[in-house]
């Protein structure tokens, strides 16, 4: 009991705010974005202070993004709203708890919609951080309690975590190799030692297993590096090249699996079915994609254009669908190409976040028994290697190899007979 009312504490205690809140005018274009930063967990001393690398993090993007013109709107955290007037969980019962929760979602729900309707009606490009996300809720209720919340407010947890918030960005914990900096030292509000602190990172990182743009920032560099680890991310899902102001040397690293083993052996995992289709382009230079991922018979939809390197990069644009834009889009299939099918299955190891993709039927020879590992890692070969799940028989890295490319695997030809194989 001691331990989940530190938890819950811990989740809804409100966090010193270090940073003044502004508002720049400019003008641009018309783009919504959110963003969820999620972080429960002090960080470093010195400057870098309790809850150093949210709100140090959700400051320094504001403040990049309103360099380049942005709008950027900054969604407060809604547990400090209401525990500002007064309630404390120690004097609550298990039923008003209960109450309570529900009552927060709803309140984070609509809080967030103001912001969401601003951002839409906005005349120039427009960034939306959420301080928290409504999955962090999922972690501190049980189970069977959370997915009453859901039904009793007609709610899915494929429409809070993957089609709500366009990206998750998730801090991990200094408790979480950097114990030497975990502090909560003039922090008079939180008192977590590093193994609740680590158990509380776990929980809310698990929480959003499966969003389709999850992003775990670790501790792998110094705080500085971390911060533009955090913002080259946002940058990437964006398609904002950052030139040299950035760190640039995070990579998408890709791996052959030789056979899937029992589900028993990975950590908290979530399973997604995902269909690709390739769309007609004008110019073979170009790709563009459709996706349909979703859980029990809920979905998200995401048309992926793939445009020519840019200074040696790679510019992918991701727009997030509804369900008519997906269906209408579906008549333009590229008869090329064979539709993909697989199942992706996400989870966290060793503070790295993996995806694995397992081809499914009906599909080209080429791809029958297909395992397919990815992650994204600013680690050096031998570094990440060591993060590799172990449980997994890894055959070969194919990071660049174009015969495990989506595009190639795909075709519907021949590979020897096709011409537009992609090299």
């Amino acid at each position: 009991m001691v331990m989940l009312e530190n938890i819950i504490n811990e989740l809804h205690r409100p966090a010193r705010k270090i940073f003044p809140r502004r508002t720049v005018i400019t003008g641009s274009k018309d783009n919504l974005w959110q963003a969820d930063l999620l972080d429960v967990q002090s960080h470093y001393k010195q400057n870098y202070g309790p809850c150093g690398g949210k709100t140090t993090g959700q400051s320094k993007l504001c403040t990049f993004f309103e360099n380049l013109g942005w709008k950027v709107y900054r969604v407060p955290e809604t547990a400090n709203v209401l525990l500002s007037g007064g309630i404390k969980f120690s004097d609550l019962s298990e039923d008003q708890v209960d109450t309570f929760q529900e009552n927060l979602l709803k309140s984070m729900l609509s809080i967030e919609n103001t912001y969401f309707e601003l951002g839409k009606s906005c005349d120039q490009n427009c960034l939306i951080i959420c301080d928290r996300g409504a999955m962090d809720a999922a972690a501190y209720i049980p189970s069977h309690k959370w997915d009453r919340i859901m039904k009793n407010n007609g709610l899915n947890v494929v429409d809070l975590r993957d089609n709500r918030y366009d990206q998750i960005i998730h801090m991990v914990s200094a408790a979480c190799g950097a114990e030497d900096f975990y502090t909560t030292e003039d922090h008079a509000s939180r008192s977590e030692d590093v193994a609740l602190a680590k158990n509380l990172d776990v929980k809310a990182s698990t929480s959003w297993i499966g969003h389709p743009y999850f992003d775990v920032i670790d501790n792998s560099s110094d705080f500085e590096n971390k911060i533009r680890r955090m913002i080259a991310a946002v940058c990437q899902k964006l398609g904002i090249n950052t030139d040299d102001s950035l760190a640039k040397n995070a990579k998408k690293r890709k791996w052959l699996v030789k056979y899937l083993p029992d589900d028993q052996l990975f950590p908290p995992f979530q399973d997604f079915e995902v269909t690709h289709y390739y769309l007609q382009t004008y110019t073979k230079n170009m790709q563009s994609r459709l996706r349909k991922r979703g859980q029990k018979g809920h979905w998200n939809y995401t048309h992926t254009i793939r445009k020519p390197k840019v200074q040696d990069q790679v510019v992918e644009i991701k727009v997030q669908l509804s369900h008519r834009s997906y269906s209408s889009l579906l008549l333009l299939t590229d008869e090329k190409h064979y539709p993909i099918y697989k199942t992706r299955r996400c989870f966290i190891y060793n503070n790295q976040y993996f995806q694995m993709d397992i081809y499914r039927k009906p599909c080209h020879k080429r791809c029958k028994g297909l395992i397919l590992l990815e992650t994204h890692s600013v680690l050096e070969d031998q570094e990440l290697l060591d993060r590799l799940p172990k449980f997994l028989d890894i055959e070969a890295e194919v990071t660049g190899n174009a015969a495990y490319s989506m595009f190639n695997l795909s075709l519907v030809e021949d590979w020897e007979k096709s011409k537009i194989f992609c090299h």
